[in-house]
C-alpha cells in the first residue's frame, strides 16, 4: 500500500497528508504516519470542536485545574481538592460492549489518578435503543456488566447515573463514564514534561497489540455494518492491574519522586509522550526497544500507537529513577526507563538507539488544522418514533404508561449490580436521591454529584435543551442542599461535517456556555465524541453534563421518603409544556422547538430550595423532570410506599396551561418539597412561585387537574415503575447482536 493510500486508510484526508508533508519537508515514514493519524484524529485533536469549546467559561474562584489537564479540579477546602472528568467510550462499546464499557471506566479513573487524586466515585450516563430488541439486550447486558466489573474490582463505588432508551441509539449506544477523586491540593501533579535530561519511565501493564488504531479508525469515524471487524481495536482491561497502578502512583507522589505524570489512553505512547512534551515546551526521545512488551515481535509503529490499558508515563529526575523502579517492583507493576526529556522540541522515536521516526512536537500535537463548521438548521429530522399510548387513554392510564416508560422506569436492576457504598463515603446511594452525596471528612463537608442529559429534548432545540440539561444538574444538587463548584461535559453528536449536525453542536455549546455562566459554574474539563452515526442516521444530539457541588452538612440532606400527614408544595417558575416530553414521544408527535425559559428565575428557585434543604425544614425534595408532575409525585409515593392527594388548579390558572400540560408537561424550574406545613409555608413570599398542592397519606395517588383526575394505587404504580427489569433481562442468556 502506498503512503498516499495508507493515509486515507488511517483516517487522514488528502489535505491533511499534504500539510504533514509540507511541515516535515518530506513524506512521513510508516511510524510517523501512524502517529500523525492518531494525534490528528477527531478523538485527539478536536479539530471540528476546539474553536467552539473556547467559548465555554473556565475560570472561577474554586478552580484548581481547568481544561488542558488530564482532569479538572476544584478546591473543597482545608487543603483538599476534588478532581473530576467525564469521557465517552461509545464506539468501542458498540463493537464490544463489555470491554468497551470496562475500559471506558478504567480510562476515566486513570485521568483522575494522573492528577495525583484517589478516585472515590464513578457515575455513568448510558443510552440504548428501545428495550424490546435483541441488540439492545446484548448491549445493555455487556455494558452494565463491564461497568460493574471494573468499578467493583477496583473497590470504587458507582454512586449514580442515568439510562435512557431511544430508537436513535439502537446501533450506536452512548457510554459516558465520570470519575470523581480527592487529593491534597499541594500534592497534585501536572502532565507537563520538564527538565532536559530527566528520564521517561513507563510503568503498569505490558504493551500489546490491543487497541491499535482505536482513536482514529474506530472513535473518529461513523459506524457501519462491517464494524465487527474493528473488535481488535477495542482495548482489554484488567482492573486488578489498575488497582496496583493506583496505589503505586499514590506512593510515588507521596514520596515526591515524580516531576510529572500522564496516563496512557487514546493513541497510547504517541499522545501521552507528545502531549507531555507539548505542555512543557520540550522535546522527548522514546526508545521502543526498551518498552516492556506482551508480544515480542511488535513493530515500532504498533508500540507507539498501542492503547493497551493500565499504563502510566512519568518524568523522573535521574537521581530518583532507582527509587521509582523499586516502588514499581514493590507494587508488582512492570516498569522501565524508555526515554528522556530533551530541549530539541522534537519527538524522536528510536529502536535500540537507532532513529526510526522524528517529528516536531508542535507539528504533531498542535499542528492539526482546526476546521470551521458549516452549520445549517435542519428543516426537520427523521428520527424514528412510534405510538405507544392510545388517544383515549385516561390520565391514570397515562401516568402508569409514563412510569413504565423505559427511560423513566426504575433502573434499580442495573444499579444494584454496582457496589455503591464501598469506601464508606456514600451518604446517598445510587438511585436514592437526585444527586449522589459523598462525605468528605478531610475538608469537614460533603459533596454532591450529578450527571444529566436528555437527547430527545436537545434534538427539539439544541440551545434550550442543553440549558435545560445544565439546569437539571444544578437542580439535582439543590435538592440535597449542594451548590455547584464546577462542570464537566461530554458532547455526543453525529458527523460534524454535515451541516445539520454542525448546527446542533454549535447551538448546544452556546447553550452550555450561557447556562454555566448564569450558574457561575465553570467548565473544568470534558470530552467531545463525534461521528456517532450509522447508515440508519445520527444519534440524538446528546450533551451530557456532570456537576460537582458542595454542601456543609450531609446529615441535612432531603430524601425521597415523605411521611403521612406531610404537606406538599410546588416551588419554582414551573411552566409545563408537552413539547419534547415523554408523553409527546409516546403519542408519536415529537417535533421541533421547546418553550424558551429564562435562566434567572430558575436559578433563584434553585437557591431557595438549596437553602431550605440546608435549614433542615424540608423532609423531601425533588425536581420535576421526565414525565412531569404526575410522574414526580408518583415516584415519591412509590419510594415511601405512601399515597398523595392534591390538585393543580392554581398551576393551571397561573400558567394558563392545559390539564395535560399540568399533569404531564415538562420543563425546568419546578420542585416538589414536603414536610411540616409550618416549615413549608416559610418559603412563601420570597420572590419564587410557591403553592401548597396537597397532603401525603393513604395508599393511592390522587391528583386533580381541572376536569382530569389521576387515581392510581401506590402498589399499582410501583409495579409499573419496576416493570423494565423483566423487559430488559428476559432471554439474556445466549443473546448475540
Amino acid at each position: 500500500m502506498s503512503e498516499q493510500s495508507a493515509h486515507r486508510a488511517l483516517g487522514l484526508t488528502d489535505h491533511e497528508f499534504d500539510l504533514i508533508c509540507e511541515k516535515m519537508g518530506r513524506e512521513p515514514n510508516g511510524v510517523e504516519l501512524a502517529m500523525f493519524s492518531l494525534l490528528w484524529s477527531e478523538h485527539c485533536a478536536y479539530k471540528h470542536s476546539r474553536k467552539l469549546l473556547r467559548n465555554l467559561p473556565t475560570d472561577g474562584p474554586r478552580v484548581v485545574m481547568g481544561p488542558g489537564e488530564n482532569a479538572g479540579a476544584v478546591d473543597i477546602g482545608n487543603g483538599y481538592s476534588i478532581a473530576f472528568k467525564v469521557e465517552s467510550h461509545n464506539h468501542p462499546s458498540a463493537v464490544e460492549p463489555f470491554q468497551g464499557a470496562a475500559t471506558g471506566v478504567g480510562g476515566i479513573l486513570r485521568d483522575v489518578i494522573a492528577l495525583g487524586a484517589r478516585p472515590i466515585a464513578i457515575l455513568d450516563s448510558l443510552r440504548f435503543g428501545e428495550p424490546d430488541t435483541e441488540r439492545t439486550h446484548y448491549l445493555v447486558d455487556g455494558v452494565v456488566r463491564g461497568i460493574g466489573h471494573y468499578g467493583n474490582c477496583m473497590g470504587i463505588p458507582t454512586v449514580g447515573g442515568e439510562i435512557y432508551f431511544e430508537p436513535p441509539y439502537e446501533q450506536n449506544p452512548l457510554v459516558n463514564a465520570m470519575c470523581v477523586g480527592i487529593a491534597r491540593t499541594d500534592e497534585m501533579v501536572r502532565a507537563a514534561a520538564a527538565g532536559a535530561g530527566n528520564k521517561v519511565v513507563l510503568f503498569g501493564s505490558l504493551t500489546g497489540r490491543d487497541g491499535i488504531g482505536g482513536a482514529s479508525v474506530l472513535a473518529s469515524a461513523e459506524l457501519d455494518e462491517g464494524d465487527d471487524a474493528k473488535r481488535p481495536t477495542v482495548q482489554i482491561g484488567d482492573p486488578f492491574e489498575e488497582s496496583k497502578l493506583l496505589e503505586c502512583c499514590q506512593e510515588l507522589l507521596a514520596e515526591e519522586l515524580l516531576v510529572s505524570l500522564q496516563d496512557l489512553g487514546a493513541a497510547g505512547l504517541t499522545s501521552s509522550a507528545g502531549e507531555m512534551a507539548s505542555a512543557g515546551n520540550t522535546g522527548i526521545d522514546i526508545d521502543v526497544g526498551l518498552v516492556p512488551l506482551r508480544e515480542a515481535d511488535m513493530e515500532p509503529f504498533e508500540i507507539m500507537v498501542s492503547e493497551s490499558q493500565e499504563r502510566m508515563l512519568a518524568v523522573v529526575e535521574p537521581s530518583k529513577v532507582d527509587a521509582v523502579l523499586a516502588l514499581c517492583t514493590k507494587w508488582q507493576t512492570a516498569s522501565a526507563v524508555i526515554g528522556e526529556v530533551t530541549d530539541s522540541g522534537t519527538f524522536r522515536i528510536l529502536k535500540h538507539g537507532e532513529t526510526v521516526g522524528e517529528i516536531r512536537v508542535d507539528d504533531l500535537v498542535d499542528g492539526c488544522p482546526l476546521y470551521d463548521l458549516d452549520p445549517e438548521e435542519p428543516a426537520g429530522w427523521t428520527y424514528p418514533n412510534r405510538v405507544t399510548i392510545e388517544d383515549e387513554a385516561t390520565p391514570s392510564d397515562i401516568t402508569l404508561s409514563l412510569l413504565s416508560s423505559p427511560s423513566i422506569a426504575s433502573k434499580r436492576w442495573a444499579f444494584e449490580q454496582y457496589d455503591s457504598v464501598v469506601g464508606s463515603r456514600t451518604v446517598h446511594r445510587a438511585g436514592a436521591a437526585d444527586a449522589a452525596v459523598l462525605n468528605i471528612p478531610e475538608s469537614g463537608r460533603a459533596i454532591a454529584i450529578s450527571i444529566d442529559g436528555n437527547g430527545r429534548r436537545v434534538a427539539c432545540d439544541p440551545f434550550q435543551g442543553t440549558i435545560e440539561a445544565t439546569l437539571e444538574c444544578a437542580a439535582n444538587l439543590a435538592v440535597v442542599g449542594a451548590e455547584p463548584l464546577g462542570v464537566t461535559n461530554c458532547l455526543n453528536f453525529g458527523n460534524p461535517e454535515k451541516p445539520g449536525v454542525a448546527w446542533q453542536l454549535g447551538r448546544a455549546v452556546e447553550g452550555l456556555a450561557e447556562a454555566c455562566r448564569a450558574l457561575e459554574a465553570p467548565v473544568v474539563g470534558g470530552n467531545v465524541s463525534l461521528y456517532n452515526e450509522t447508515p440508519q442516521g445520527p444519534i440524538y444530539p446528546t450533551p451530557v453534563v456532570g456537576m460537582v457541588g458542595e454542601l456543609p452538612d450531609p446529615e441535612k440532606v432531603a430524601g425521597e421518603n415523605w411521611q403521612e400527614g406531610d404537606a406538599v408544595a410546588l416551588v419554582g417558575p414551573f411552566d409545563p409544556s408537552l413539547a419534547g416530553s415523554e408523553l409527546e414521544k409516546q403519542r408519536g408527535e415529537i417535533g421541533k422547538g421547546l418553550p424558551v425559559r429564562e435562566i434567572g428565575p430558575v436559578k433563584t428557585a434553585i437557591e431557595l430550595v438549596r437553602d431550605a434543604v440546608r435549614s433542615g425544614g424540608v423532609r423531601t425534595a425533588t425536581d420535576v423532570s421526565d414525565g412531569g408532575l404526575s410522574t414526580a409525585l408518583a415516584e415519591l409515593s412509590i419510594s415511601s410506599g405512601i399515597g398523595f392527594e392534591g390538585e393543580l388548579s392554581a398551576l393551571i390558572a397561573r400558567r394558563d396551561c392545559s390539564e395535560d400540560d399540568a399533569l404531564f408537561g415538562e420543563g425546568p424550574g419546578g420542585f416538589i418539597i414536603a414536610g411540616e406545613p409550618a416549615e413549608l409555608e416559610k418559603l412563601g413570599g420570597q420572590g419564587v412561585d410557591f403553592e401548597l398542592i396537597g397532603e401525603v397519606g393513604g395508599n393511592e395517588l390522587v391528583i386533580t387537574a381541572g376536569n382530569s383526575r389521576v387515581e392510581v394505587l401506590v402498589e399499582e404504580a410501583a409495579a409499573a415503575f419496576d416493570s423494565l427489569e423483566d423487559r430488559i433481562e428476559s432471554d439474556q442468556a445466549g443473546l448475540t447482536h
